[in-house]
């Protein structure tokens, strides 16, 4: 009896195990192959494009589901809810997401304040990839409410809108941003913003119009069951992803040894920070407010971290988050597949303390006094800057800029920090989704009586409860429509 117990236990977590071993495994193995070059040789940029590729081919897997994935799920959850109750489950989640990233802000100035790892630090640069670019805070928050309502929906696929600050021709080496003239252009990148927000309207819209157009909402709700499908298909795939991503990843590293030497006192207070937010104070909220166990939660919860953890994007991730949270801690599909795109997409409590602790670091490092005004725009900033960072890889180094120009640093100190930003990204988006997990959880529990109440418009369907393979029986799927 024990015996089945554990081989039904073992064949239900079974992808978190392995996916957890494959995160375990690109540790070990990443920093084992540093040792192979001879003394003093590094890997060439091209043997680590080798070694990336196949964890790379994993992460265009999950990129390209994002967009079927938020379209579908935003629009057949929208659409079966009545107009009153997506009102509600909105307002809850936007209250949770404000509310946690404001607690992550505090924490992470609290820590850096009092610990202050800046003091005595070497100020030595590391170079920068990529171009620099100055923003300032309104800039950025007009930029994410103009990405709310693109102008071509098929252009918000590909593409997002930037502002770009222009120096004036008689003077190029003017300070004074005031003083810039502003103009704007489009960028490489999914609008993810823009999609949610047109999705939602659609939903919106069928959701007014009930009757009338059961067939529109009957084509979504299918879909999206067959895009989680395919989902399911992609997530066996993570195990040897992200044990790829990460090994290639610390090939690229200079001197591990030299670089957490310099700057490991930072490291610890900001992915200290991180983890007590994420495995502390979140799941803590969890039970004060639903009076379930975090601990079992967060265990349901292995895929969508070790996924996190190997890919550095929430966004990718978004997919196994809704696997795991359906699957595993049986939230509601009308729920889930409605707060959690809004999350990956606003909700970023990781970066919000990442961003906070760093401008402070850097100004300690700079010998430079903060007033308590300094830091209270620093708090104010972070989190605006957070709301407006995208759901990918090392996005928090962009809107970091705008956090130390809050305090008059120059946007080239961002390079002081950059040698460990990319195993603190991992950090921060593992907790950005569990901060998507805990409010999804959090909202279904206080709308279990409107959720109830919803009379039904159809016979419930039947659909595999775990499209990922742990369990081969089908379950009835309840949307109440």
């Amino acid at each position: 009896m024990r015996r089945e117990r554990f081989k039904l236990l073992l064949k239900e977590n079974l992808l978190t195990l392995l996916t957890i071993t494959g995160v375990i495994g690109g540790i070990a193995l990443g920093i084992g192959l540093r040792e192979i070059p001879a003394e003093g040789g590094k890997w060439t940029p091209r043997e680590v494009a080798y070694i990336n590729f196949v964890g790379d081919i994993f992460l265009r897997m999950l990129k390209a589901l994002i967009l079927p994935l938020i379209i579908t799920s935003l629009i057949s959850a929208v659409g079966c809810l009545d107009l009153s109750l997506s009102g509600k489950i909105g307002g809850r989640a936007v209250l949770y997401y404000i509310t946690t990233t404001i607690m992550a802000v505090i924490l992470g100035i609290i820590l850096v304040v009092t610990i202050q790892p800046g003091k005595g630090a070497e100020a030595t640069s590391t170079e920068v990839t990529g171009e620099t670019r100055n923003v300032t805070t309104t800039d950025t928050l007009l930029d994410l409410v103009r990405n709310m309502f693109p102008p071509n929906l098929v252009q918000a696929c590909l593409q997002q809108f930037q502002t770009v600050l222009v120096p004036p021709k008689h003077n190029p080496h003017e300070q004074d941003l005031n003083l810039w003239s502003v103009s704007g252009k489009y960028t490489d990148g999914m609008n993810i913003i823009g999609l949610v927000v047109a999705a939602i309207v659609f939903g919106i819209a069928l959701s007014s119009l009930k009757e009338e157009v059961q067939v529109v909402l009957k084509f979504f709700q299918q879909l999206s069951h067959t895009v989680m499908k395919v989902t399911g298909w992609v997530i066996w795939l993570s195990p040897l992803g992200v044990l790829f991503l990460i090994t290639a990843k610390l090939l690229e590293m200079d001197d591990l040894g030299v670089v957490f030497g310099k700057l490991g006192l930072y490291f610890a207070v900001t992915a200290g920070g991180i983890l007590f937010h994420g495995f502390v104070i979140l799941p803590s909220i969890l039970f004060i407010l639903t009076r379930k166990n975090p601990a079992r939660f967060i265990a349901n919860m292995g895929q969508a971290i070790a996924t996190a953890f190997g890919t550095s994007s929430s966004s990718a991730t978004l997919p196994v988050t809704m696997q795991c949270l359906e699957e595993k801690n049986h939230i509601d599909p009308r729920v889930s597949r409605f707060v959690l795109p809004i999350g990956a997409t606003i909700n970023m409590d990781g970066t919000a303390l990442y961003e906070a602790v760093a401008a402070i670091f850097i100004a300690q490092l700079r010998g430079l006094p903060l007033s308590f005004g300094d830091i209270v725009a620093i708090s104010i900033t972070a989190t605006a800057a957070s709301i407006g960072a995208a759901g990918i890889p090392q996005a928090g180094l962009v809107t970091l800029v705008m956090v130390l120009d809050t305090v008059g640093l120059p946007a080239e100190d961002v390079s002081l920090i950059i040698a460990v930003d990319w195993l603190l990204d991992r950090f921060r988006t593992v907790v950005n989704v569990l901060g998507d997990s805990f409010g999804a959880a959090i909202v279904a529990h206080y709308s279990q009586k409107e959720l109830a109440a919803i009379p039904p418009r159809e016979e419930a369907q039947k659909v595999p409860r775990n499209s990922m393979g742990n369990s081969a029986e089908t379950v009835l799927f309840e949307e109440r429509l």
